[in-house]
């Protein structure tokens, strides 16, 4: 875009920055949810959480169901980008 192009979009740059930071912060939680660490860890607290009987083996299975769903549907990075499994 040439110079009068971003003359002419200066006062819509707070809401371009607004708009960078929010698909920003998306993007980083969703990495964090679907990061293969952070399910196990979910997993062994899950558990824990049936052996000290504070829920029960129906919740559990559906809970792990979950947390297991998440492994398998997280997304891919793609080719070109930070591989967020490695970190």
């Amino acid at each position: 875009m040439g110079l009068i192009g971003e003359v002419l979009l200066l006062p819509f740059a707070p809401v371009r920055g607004s708009a960078w930071v929010i698909r920003q912060v998306l993007s980083e939680a969703e990495r964090i949810y679907y990061d293969p660490a952070t399910v196990r860890a979910e997993l062994a607290r899950l558990e824990e959480r049936l052996e000290a009987g504070e829920i029960d083996e129906e919740e559990f299975d559906r809970l792990e169901d979950e947390l297991l769903d998440r492994l398998e549907t997280g997304p891919r990075p793609s080719a070109g980008t930070n591989d967020w499994t490695s970190r």
